[in-house]
């Protein structure tokens, strides 16, 4: 948890918003990366692309 509030306190300070958005897609792709391992929510992943 350490490293979000520096990441956090580092966007903030630094007024570098404009990469929250950019990391909630990397999260985003990275979580649907994950479950299209071999998981039962895999068909209904690639069924969205």
């Amino acid at each position: 948890m350490s490293v979000l509030t520096e990441l956090a306190e580092f966007l903030l300070t630094r007024k570098k918003l404009w990469l929250i958005p950019l990391l909630a897609v990397f999260l985003l792709f990275g979580g649907l990366f994950v479950l299209s391992q071999g998981s039962a929510v895999a068909p209904f992943i690639y069924t969205l692309f």
